[in-house]
């Protein structure tokens, strides 16, 4: 259940309504979404049901507005909580609600000339956002880490010269905030999905935070994590799928498609997907595209590289700038056709 206050309420009828709640052994979390104050009841009976009693009560309260019924452990993520879709926006990138938001860009910001060469190519193919590792989590502690903060420069200057939106990953509470400085979106890649400190950090921000699915969530616990997030007060969040690990090893991971339309009926964030981290290939990564923007994905994430062969990091699964433009033109159509 969740308790709108209105604006009026005063700090006395804030604690009435607590009080109440501990009455039943519920616990207010106290939070904001849409721009209203909100009480999360979490803990013990929720109420939800508009013909209990104890709810009816409570939507009487002094400095109530107004009530919600939302059953599910993510009440913040619920779709019934916002069904039209959110939007999130920032720069001249936008992805929900039926505006369709590409990021393209390099797996890792290796040097300024390989930076703002990809930025220019997937700005020219139609991207609105561009895509560059400062920080990289690698299995291996030899492999190139990426260049942290000078990459995050880097990539401040491909924004200015591009306009493009920079989208760049905290694997840190420390890295998040460096990068909430320079970038305009924040990602958390598979590996911290579940990092809940660093969740916690990232619903303390105020720019949207791209969450990728950990290749081993379920929808719930996914959804458990975007939760996370909104809970903190930051409702600025994109989902991603971005495959899951199973048997399969043709591929790098397997792509759930079926997700996507699955997300759509439990929440109203935008769901984008990342059909290059799924392939680990460069010939899977265009059709895994086509097939998420046919399944309803607001969005992709797409690594591009003008030199795949000598890339630092993910080289077989990053397009060349001409295949990502080729790529793109084919999912608009795919998407005019769905339409």
């Amino acid at each position: 259940m969740l308790i709108f206050l209105s604006t009026e309420a005063t700090v006395a009828e804030q604690a009435r309504i607590l009080d109440f709640l501990k009455r039943f052994g519920v616990r207010g979390f106290s939070t904001r979404f849409g721009g209203r104050s909100v009480f999360v009841a979490a803990e013990g009976k929720p109420f939800c049901s508009p013909s209990d009693p104890v709810f009816q009560e409570v939507a009487d309260m002094d400095g109530v507005d107004e009530v919600v019924p939302v059953s599910a452990p993510y009440p913040l993520c619920c779709l019934s909580l916002r069904p039209e879709g959110s939007v999130i926006k920032t720069l001249d990138f936008s992805v929900g609600n039926g505006t369709f938001g590409v990021i393209g860009g390099p797996c890792t910001v290796e040097s300024e000339s390989q930076t703002l060469e990809t930025a220019r190519c997937v700005k020219a193919a139609g991207a609105t956002a561009l895509r560059g590792g400062a920080f990289k989590p690698r299995t291996s502690p030899y492999a190139f880490q990426g260049l942290k903060e000078e990459g995050l420069r880097i990539l401040a200057k491909a924004r200015q010269e591009t306009g493009l939106a920079v989208v760049t990953e905290a694997m840190s509470s420390a890295e998040a905030l460096l990068i909430e400085e320079y970038a305009d979106v924040v990602q958390i890649g598979t590996r911290n999905a579940q990092n809940y400190r660093l969740l916690e950090t990232c619903g303390q921000l105020r720019k949207p935070v791209l969450l990728k699915r950990g290749f081993s969530c379920s929808l719930d616990e996914f959804l458990m994590s975007a939760e996370y997030i909104l809970a903190g007060g930051n409702e600025q969040v994109i989902l991603c799928e971005r495959g899951i690990r199973t048997f399969e090893t043709y591929s790098r991971y397997t792509l759930s498609v079926g997700a996507i339309p699955a997300l759509k009926m439990l929440t109203h964030l935008p769901i984008v997907v990342d059909p290059s981290h799924a392939a680990g290939r460069i010939d899977l990564v265009a059709p895994l595209a086509l097939a998420s923007v046919a399944a309803g994905a607001d969005g992709l994430l797409v690594e591009v590289h003008p030199d795949p062969k000598k890339a630092l990091c993910d080289g077989r699964q990053s397009l060349a700038p001409e295949e990502f433009e080729s790529m793109f033109k084919a999912c608009l159509r795919v998407r005019a056709a769905i339409r």
